[in-house]
């Protein structure tokens, strides 16, 4: 199995950083294959009763990642895109507001943007002192490590919510990507 092929996959034996940060991006991977290549229709497809969408989806995911990785971590102000979309500082804010009003590139943006934001900053605070590293959240009392496995908690949940929206739009199934797989709206490439 070639790395290419599978890069969502993560380390078999790796360290304890590399195996969160490896489940949180095969997540990522997931979530947005899940989410890729959809119109507006797509993006706006719901299921029974509920207002959820893959749209709104990569809009609360792309706030989540930068919110828990500003705002929890340093303290530092959410910034840009969200306090130019009215970010009014509070967390349920992050998944009140709709992605109505957005194009799907600019919801594919949204989210590569923020996972972009995130890797780096992760990248610097774990450079600066690992998972153990008390971060801004809890008054200190909370560490890296605990973020990490936040976020892995809430991809793991909208993920499955992503499974059932994109099987209601066009029957995609399926856990992984396939081999080779790549995003084909958005940044491409990589979910960056």
């Amino acid at each position: 199995m070639a790395n290419d092929d599978y890069p969502w996959e993560p380390p078999l034996a790796g360290t304890e950083t590399e195996a969160l940060l490896g489940a949180l991006d095969r997540l990522r991977w997931t979530f947005r294959y899940k989410a890729d290549d959809l119109d507006e229709a797509g993006l706006g497809t719901r299921v029974g009763a509920s207002t959820l969408t893959l749209g709104s989806l990569l809009k609360h995911l792309a706030c989540c990642e930068d919110y828990m990785f500003t705002a929890k971590m340093t303290g530092e102000p959410i910034g840009a895109p969200w306090d130019l979309l009215g970010w009014d500082g509070s967390e349920s804010w992050a998944f009140t507001f709709a992605a109505d009003g957005h194009t799907p590139e600019e919801l594919y943006a949204f989210w590569d943007g923020a996972v972009e934001r995130s890797r780096v900053r992760v990248a610097a605070a774990l450079a600066k002192g690992g998972l153990d590293q008390p971060v801004h959240a809890g008054r200190g009392a909370a560490n890296l490590r605990r973020l990490v496995c936040d976020m892995i908690e809430e991809y793991g949940r909208h993920t499955g919510h992503a499974d059932l929206l994109r099987e209601a739009v066009d029957g995609r199934v399926g856990e992984d990507p396939p081999a080779g797989w790549r995003p084909k709206s958005g940044a491409g490439g990589t979910p960056v």
